[in-house]
């Protein structure tokens, strides 16, 4: 079960798992794709825990209101699987002519001990027309081009190098950024939802666009972590940026930062 506790002006997200969270990659991996064929009907009701939560863009909703409560055209996914956390994070691209999407979501997971895992959280950032520059096909074109496979052991950190790249990175709008130090990447490619910093070169480069004076934090940060892919989610609270939902998934290799993912969510009624 994942208990949420809300501050007065922005909502401050605790996850206490009270469930046993043995959740094996084969597991959280199944799971992930009974929600993927789910979410393409929108009939994601029998796949939740009785104690079931959602949240899209920082809010608590009621499901059925919702847009994963409609069949979604999924034109690309990838999934991270955190076996620590039992839970796992998709990363939507939906095409569709008549309305287009970036999604990110992040799934926690009860495990009932024998059968399959049940959902008790979903947690999403859901971007649209209106929003950060958005574009959904000019956005699948650039992570077309990019290389999100499995990483061999050698390339992989750990779980706590991956967390520390994440909060060092979104440490650059805050008090902390004199000391944030990033493992920069070169090349590393940043997509801020259709905007690209890569030009396809050996000097590519995610360490532009950041800022030099100090602003206001990202907080009400929460996390998925894959070791196997080099990969952490984040979900937030952007300040400096009217309070946005947003989403930030960071890809590591070798120690060094290599992608960078970014969905921030900009319509005053989302």
């Amino acid at each position: 079960m994942v208990h949420i506790n809300f501050g007065c002006s922005i909502a401050v997200f605790t996850l206490v798992s009270t469930a046993t969270a043995d959740c094996t990659r084969a597991s959280l991996l199944a799971a992930s794709e009974n929600y993927l064929t789910a979410q393409g009907t929108g009939d994601l009701q029998p796949l939740f825990a009785s104690d079931f939560t959602y949240l899209e863009n920082n809010k608590t909703k009621d499901f059925n209101s919702s847009v994963l409560s409609s069949p979604l055209n999924i034109t690309h996914n990838h999934t991270l699987l955190d076996t620590i956390a039992c839970a796992t994070y998709t990363e939507l691209v939906i095409t569709d002519p008549k309305k287009q999407y970036l999604i990110g979501t992040q799934i926690h997971y009860i495990n009932t001990s024998g059968t399959s895992l049940q959902i008790s959280m979903i947690d999403a950032i859901v971007s649209t027309t209106g929003d950060w520059q958005f574009n959904a096909t000019k956005s699948l074109s650039y992570i077309e081009s990019e290389d999100w496979s499995p990483l061999p052991t050698s390339s992989q950190s750990t779980r706590t190098y991956l967390l520390s790249t994440a909060d060092a990175y979104l440490d650059l709008w805050g008090a902390n950024n004199a000391s944030a130090h990033v493992p920069w990447g070169t090349p590393c490619d940043r997509m801020e939802g259709s905007a690209y910093t890569g030009k396809g070169t050996p000097t590519d480069s995610c360490n532009v666009g950041i800022p030099t004076t100090i602003q206001l934090p990202n907080v009400a940060r929460r996390y998925v972590v894959d070791e196997g892919m080099g990969c952490v989610s984040v979900l937030c609270v952007f300040q400096c940026m009217r309070n946005a939902p947003d989403s930030h998934e960071f890809r590591v290799v070798d120690g060094r930062l290599r992608y960078v993912h970014t969905m921030t969510v900009m319509r005053s009624n989302a």
